[in-house]
């Protein structure tokens, strides 16, 4: 008896076929890539904020690297930001996978065989044997989910916009870790030559005592406490040394590069504090709220959560699905056989042991926890704001305060060295003046360092380090 043959209608089969086919573009059918941020580059023009950077290549280093420089090579080469790029691009792709649950789905199945039967029914000899090949092409497209695919697709997008800020954050955290590294340096350079000025002068204080301890001008205490000064010198400008070394490295590593790198990198620019600084906070606060990018992956992240609420609530309502399938079967000592089938089905969830229930409360609860974890992130971006407002106001007046202790140490120190040579002063007065005068070099040098990394630090709480952040702090 001949099995039942159907031919499979020439629409459906044409349907499915171009659904198997690939797009045209189909390492990226979605554009996808163009979603995330792009790799961080050179593209000094457009900082920071919507990220368009041109890959990394930098120039030929003739002279010494700007901070500008400096500060694009760490973003290109630092770990960090490599990790930060790579979550937004695997996110984008989890983009691509929710908008691919509105296409239809093919698949084609393959099954050649060789079969072999016995029995008494099949006469002389007892078996049979035969080959079978099966060929069965099936189509299915999901036509209704009541918001379960848009939810989804939601849900991943805001996580998408929640990672891009994130990577922007990072971004700006690299930054004020490569400035301030870049400053601590240069602070710690010149904490050395003060140093070595201290050692120089204290050095000429032993020369003089012990020259005027010899023509009986002089004690032997003179003579012993002017050694000890020029010891205790020697001994600060060995440590000023190891600290400018661990410095070096300490920048070398933020630029991403192995520790022991040499540099050659041109010094700050001489600048001073801006005596007509002034600022509203509670304006700053506001810019800062809009533009901090944690605080904007922050609610990007609410929003997600919320969309997993729908996804919950939809995973327990009907869906409404369109199948078509057909397949061909061929015997080497039969006649072949085709069917097909086209429907619709309808799964409607009865009972699921109440999953659907929790999975929309723990929905809920996700979107409370993101909600605190904004709120909280609003809390501290103010606190930042604040705290480095102030440590700027501070910073505007401590630089001055250290310029004018500078200058009346120098001048102590002078008149002191003066009278001492001329023998009208004590040793004492003289190595007094000298520590005075070696305090207030390396106060000053600590403050211009808190005054520059002060200014950038109040750009990164407010969301607006960039390249041009660093043309404000030289000047």
């Amino acid at each position: 008896m001949r099995p039942s043959s159907k031919r499979m209608p020439l629409g459906l089969a044409l349907a499915a076929t171009l659904v198997a086919m690939p797009p045209a573009n189909a390492a990226d059918p979605f554009a996808t890539e163009a979603l995330s941020a792009a790799m961080p580059g050179t593209s000094l023009e457009r900082p920071l904020g919507p990220l368009r950077y041109r890959p990394c290549q930098f120039r030929q280093q003739a002279a010494p690297l700007s901070l500008a420089e400096v500060v694009d090579r760490a973003l290109c080469n630092n770990p960090q930001t490599r990790q930060a790029w790579a979550n937004a691009r695997f996110q984008a792709a989890q983009v691509g996978v929710a908008e691919a649950a509105y296409l239809p789905s093919a698949s084609l199945s393959l099954s050649p065989s060789r079969n072999s039967s016995s029995g008494a029914s099949l006469g002389s000899g007892g078996s049979v044997s035969y080959s079978q090949t099966s060929v069965t092409l099936s189509l299915s497209y999901l036509l209704y989910d009541f918001g379960g695919r848009a939810a989804a697709l939601e849900n991943a997008r805001q996580l998408l916009s929640a990672l891009n800020a994130s990577q922007d954050a990072m971004l700006q955290s690299v930054f004020l870790a490569t400035v301030q590294a870049y400053y601590q340096w240069y602070a710690a350079q010149a904490q050395v030559a003060a140093a070595r000025e201290a050692e120089l002068a204290s050095q000429e204080s032993l020369k003089a005592a012990t020259s005027r301890y010899q023509v009986g001008a002089a004690t032997p205490a003179d003579r012993l406490q002017a050694q000890t000064a020029a010891s205790q010198a020697a001994l600060t400008r060995i440590r000023a040394a190891g600290d400018e070394s661990s410095a070096r490295g300490t920048l070398a590593n933020a630029m991403g590069l192995p520790a022991d790198s040499p540099l050659a990198v041109a010094p700050p620019a001489e600048s001073a504090p801006d005596a007509a600084f002034e600022a509203k906070v509670a304006e700053l606060i506001a810019t800062a709220k809009r533009l901090r990018p944690d605080l904007a992956a922050a609610e990007a992240q609410v929003l997600a959560a919320r969309a997993g609420i729908d996804s919950a609530r939809a995973a327990g309502m009907p869906s409404l699905s369109l199948y078509a399938n057909g397949s061909d079967t061929h015997y080497a000592q039969f006649d072949s056989s085709r069917s097909s089938a086209v429907g619709i089905a309808i799964n409607i969830p009865i009972f699921t042991g109440f999953n659907s229930t929790y999975q929309i409360r723990a929905a809920e609860a996700q979107v409370e926890a993101k909600k605190a974890q904004r709120d909280q992130l609003a809390l501290q971006v103010a606190l930042d704001v604040w705290r480095a407002y102030n440590a700027l106001l501070t910073e505007n007046e401590a630089v001055r305060a250290a310029a004018d202790l500078l200058a009346s140490a120098t001048a102590s120190e002078k008149v002191a060295r003066g009278r001492y040579r001329a023998g009208a002063g004590s040793i004492l007065d003289l190595l007094t003046a000298q520590s005075a005068l070696a305090s207030a070099r390396q106060q000053n040098i600590q403050e211009i360092y808190n005054w520059r990394l002060a200014r950038v630090t109040l750009a990164q709480a407010m969301g607006q380090l960039d390249f041009s952040a660093l043309d404000a702090a030289g000047k």
